[in-house]
């Protein structure tokens, strides 16, 4: 098994997970000092990539294939986000988002299949509920985040003839690093949280993404939603898209102000140590 993003937050917690469970992984990701950690807890291998540089995310996943002797599980995770609304986002970031999120997904994805169809295994997307309430503030995250679901989708289609099944998860927020950080620094974050429709705006414990991740995998489930209540916000996903704008019209004006102010300060990427850990 393969977890990209494995240097913390749900990589990290999954690549532990499915490691009680007896599976031996590879790690991918930036943070080698962690990656290397991580790897002696659970006797893994390990190699530094970012996702987004094909040659790099390439030699990685064949390195770890190598040593694994082969790939039946996939978990394309890693992923950033920044918190900015669109008229105001410089185009870098914009730019960033998709190629970490989107254009990593695919690449580490087309990196895996060879080895994932000999095995006739499973590849999981981490997507997130993002694709389905873009919340306002959220809109490079969200759009890579919708892409990342497509591209699940389509692959599904492409590969089930190869014996090879494909998944995408739909997460909410997740007690991870980068949603403690952007909580604690993005005024405007927590205000759009606030004003999601219930259950969207919840945090929920990392165990809770882990556990169904990792149920996900085992009966290779075409959907994973954590928690179970996202299923409606998926079924409902039509009539969010005409009574939001609605609800944000209320926020915005606020909104915008205190990410203006928080931009000045800080700049617009959510400051983590290790921004590529969903």
């Amino acid at each position: 098994m393969v977890v990209t993003g494995a240097a913390r937050g749900i990589g990290a917690g999954v690549a532990r997970a499915a490691a009680a469970r007896g599976a031996r992984l590879g790690l991918v990701g930036l943070e080698p000092q962690r990656l290397a950690e991580l790897a002696g807890e659970l006797d893994a291998c390990w190699a530094e990539a970012d996702v987004s540089d094909a040659a790099a995310v390439a030699r990685a996943i064949d390195e770890v294939a190598a040593k694994l002797g082969g790939i039946d599980v996939l978990f394309a995770n890693a992923g950033i986000t920044n918190f900015v609304p669109l008229r105001a986002m410089d185009p870098a970031q914009f730019r960033r988002v998709i190629e970490v999120n989107l254009i990593g997904a695919f690449l580490t994805a087309r990196a895996a299949l060879p080895h994932v169809v000999a095995s006739r295994g499973y590849v999981l997307f981490n997507a997130s509920i993002s694709a389905a309430l873009a919340p306002p503030g959220f809109g490079a995250y969200g759009a890579s985040k919708s892409a990342v679901e497509a591209l699940g989708n389509v692959l599904r289609q492409e590969v089930r003839h190869l014996g090879v099944d494909v998944g995408v998860c739909f997460f909410g927020f997740v007690d991870t690093d980068l949603v403690g950080t952007a909580n604690a620094v993005y005024p405007a974050f927590r205000l759009m949280k606030e004003n999601l429709p219930p259950p969207a705006g919840m945090v929920i414990p990392l165990s809770a993404a882990v556990g169904a991740a990792v149920r996900g995998m085992e009966r290779r489930a075409s959907r994973v939603v954590a928690p179970w209540a996202m299923h409606l916000l998926l079924l409902l996903r039509g009539l969010l898209v005409r009574v939001s704008p609605r609800i944000a019209t209320r926020f915005m004006p606020e909104l915008e102000r205190l990410s203006a102010q928080t931009e000045a300060a800080k700049g617009g990427e959510i400051p983590t140590t290790e921004p590529r850990a969903d």
